[in-house]
């Protein structure tokens, strides 16, 4: 790497300062402020640059005494001895290989990355800088890490990060395939393709798929988000791939992907990152964008909705690296004793990383394993959660979308083992009896329901999944819209229905229409219900209120099985 290379030249200096000062009405004040970039401290540098001088003088140090005419004889017998078979090795000298222009040109590349790192610069870097940069450092062609070079360098850098920014822009737009039509010219739009995005044997194409994970770390800027890791992207384009035809929701609905057996891959993105998109491509482009797509859109798109309060990349990126535990006795060979393995369950998950990881961040994701219904297991030095149902799919929509099922807002309480079982004892299904569960949430009723006489309900897309995978009949949908809409009726109906604002009541009252005459309904409901005369007509059986049913929350319940007159 030449200085040249590291170092942004003086004409992008000047096109990164007019980038800095373009004013408002052109979008970028509101888009690119100083807010959006992380402080830098320049006396870290300080640090580097006083290890960097130790370790260079070590490594002169050594290598003067190894190659000495002393003891160059014997440290050849150590070379002889214990390299010489290795490839790579044989034949080398001693001066070759404690070469004081090698180890420092590898000590030279380990402190610009290092330096890098501490910087946010790689962040706006788009994907051709990057690699570029990544090459040279690999191939150790940096100049001498020295002061003056070091912060000339990282001030440039640093300097140009809205230029690299827009730059990734560009390039994410650059790549999009030429050969198709949908791929508008003004901008970005509605649907876009990439082509090449995977290879022959349905691997993914990193030269291209950078490009995604570049237009991901730009709307995660947009959306205030945290950056992510090239990992997440590639295990993404990995699930889009095995579900090759179908629309995958990345990012809280910021993103749409859709991969083909061919190799393309087919996006969407939200307007309202699609206007900041193009805003960006405007100050490298000023005549080619038009100006109605540079402008935030007035109508809300109905197909899109933007979620709010997603989880941390890092969060995502420990799912992602999430592996299933042996549940098979290991024995390597005939005379090593067979070893147990620690558990029998099939649908179970534990964490890749069991050393040095973020104790935060692994609390979070645990805490999702356990929103999905999994169960924290520990045994001797081993932790791993197990699930009755295979939680593939779920994990996977997770890491797509981001997010998890807002269930505060609709204050759903996953029902307790417990209560499920005392009111579907009272309801006592009968074999032959049609069921239905509303708002069946993960199937805590549904499951101790017959499956092939049950349908379930559910408007949570994730909770479909889970349902999905227990193997339950499931209609996604609002069961309230879907209760005035269908024709159908059943000999029985359990519920735990949402309690928040007057809900429960209305959605006993929807269920009770779904229940044939003669037939019974089974609900928990929020105490107090019973005073509401919410069924008149038919016959109530309420029990006492219930307290402490649902973990981690005050709310007091009464079970109720009601019978509809004949």
């Amino acid at each position: 790497m030449s200085q040249q290379n590291i170092n942004t030249t003086a004409s992008e200096s000047k096109e990164s300062s007019h980038f800095n000062g373009m004013d408002d009405q052109d979008g970028m004040g509101e888009l690119l402020s100083d807010a959006f970039y992380a402080p830098v401290e320049a006396d870290v540098i300080d640090s580097l640059l006083g290890r960097y001088r130790h370790m260079r003088g070590k490594i002169e140090e050594i290598a003067g005494a190894v190659t000495s005419s002393v003891n160059a004889p014997a440290v050849a017998h150590f070379i002889s001895g214990n390299l010489s078979s290795r490839r790579g090795y044989h034949g080398r000298t001693v001066a070759e290989i404690f070469s004081v222009q090698g180890a420092v040109a590898s000590l030279n590349a380990a402190f610009w990355q290092e330096a890098l790192d501490l910087t946010d610069v790689y962040q706006y870097m788009p994907n051709d800088r990057r690699n570029a940069w990544n090459d040279q450092i690999r191939e150790m062609e940096a100049p001498d890490f020295e002061e003056k070079t070091v912060r000339a360098t990282l001030s440039e850098l640093l300097f140009s990060r809205e230029k690299f920014f827009a730059e990734r822009v560009d390039g994410i737009f650059r790549n999009l395939s030429g050969e198709h039509v949908t791929n508008r010219p003004e901008g970005f739009g509605k649907r876009m393709i990439m082509a090449r995005v995977y290879d022959e044997w349905g691997g993914n194409n990193y030269d291209r798929t950078g490009y995604i994970d570049d237009l991901r770390q730009v709307i995660a800027k947009f959306m205030g988000r945290d950056a992510t890791s090239y990992r997440t992207t590639d295990k993404i384009l990995k699930i889009a791939r095995s579900r090759a035809g179908e629309w995958l929701t990345l990012d809280g609905g910021a993103l749409r992907v859709k991969a083909f057996l061919k190799g393309t891959a087919h996006l969407e993105i939200h307007p309202d990152m699609a206007w900041r998109l193009n805003d960006i491509l405007a100050f490298l482009h000023p005549t080619a964008i038009p100006a109605e797509h540079r402008q935030k859109p007035r109508v809300k798109a109905k197909s899109f909705e933007l979620r709010a309060n997603l989880l941390p990349f890092s969060v995502l990126s420990e799912l992602s690296e999430l592996e299933i535990e042996r549940t098979e006795v290991l024995q390597r060979n005939r005379w090593e004793e067979p070893r147990q393995s620690v558990t029998t369950n099939p649908n179970n998950r534990r964490f890749k990383h069991l050393m040095d990881f973020d104790k935060a961040v692994r609390a979070e994701a645990e805490k999702v394993l356990l929103s999905i219904g999994g169960v924290k297991m520990a045994r001797n030095a081993f932790t791993w959660f197990e699930f009755d149902y295979d939680p593939t799919a779920v994990i996977q929509d997770i890491q797509l979308s981001g997010a998890l099922p807002d269930q505060k807002t609709h204050q759903f309480y996953p029902t307790s083992g417990e209560l499920a079982t005392q009111l579907l004892d009272e309801v006592n299904i009968c074999e032959g009896e049609s069921c239905l569960e509303p708002s069946a949430g993960m199937g805590g009723l549904a499951d101790l329901m017959p499956k092939t006489q049950t349908t379930c309900v559910e408007i949570s897309p994730l909770h479909c999944r889970v349902l999905e995978a227990k193997g339950h009949s499931v209609i996604e949908g609002d069961f309230m819209q879907w209760a005035a809409e269908t024709r159908q009726r059943f000999d029985v109906v359990v519920m735990n229905p949402p309690y928040s604002e007057g809900r429960a009541a209305a959605h006993l009252k929807a269920a009770a229409g779904l229940v044939k005459a003669g037939g019974r309904l089974g609900a928990i409901m929020p105490a107090g219900a019973d005073k509401l005369d919410a069924l008149p007509g038919w016959d109530c059986n309420w029990s006492e209120p219930l307290e402490g049913m649902f973990s981690g929350t005050g709310v007091r319940v009464m079970r109720l099985v009601a019978y509809k007159p004949e």
